[in-house]
């Protein structure tokens, strides 16, 4: 496997939000983050949450794969079901996948440690 780079992350996440025309301070609202953490995160500088990077992708209207990988999936079927606006999901499915996602995300941590 290999590893995350943030540094390109960070780039495709600048480049996703300069399209849709808004600020860092837009975009950082919007995920419920500041705005100096908005830069550390597009400067690939410091690492987000699962919940951030979820909020990132649905405001950006991305899939994990584009942002993690620079992999461009088409918004939509699948990817609209796991990152569609929150308040268009169930609550409780939402928490069920926020929590798998970490899960996952702990379980690749510890086999790269």
């Amino acid at each position: 496997m290999h590893g995350l780079d943030y540094v390109k992350m960070g780039a495709r996440i600048r480049q996703l939000r300069k399209a849709k025309g808004w600020s860092q301070d837009r975009l950082a609202k919007q995920c419920g983050i500041s705005l100096n953490f908005m830069g550390h995160i597009e400067r690939g500088t410091r690492k987000m949450s699962m919940d951030t990077f979820v909020s990132l992708c649905r405001e950006l209207e991305t899939d994990a794969d584009a942002l993690l990988w620079g992999t461009a999936q088409p918004f939509g079927t699948a990817a609209q079901g796991m990152w569609g606006r929150r308040e268009q999901t169930d609550d409780d499915s939402y928490e069920m996948y926020i929590q798998i996602m970490k899960s996952v995300a702990d379980i690749i941590k510890s086999k790269n440690c």
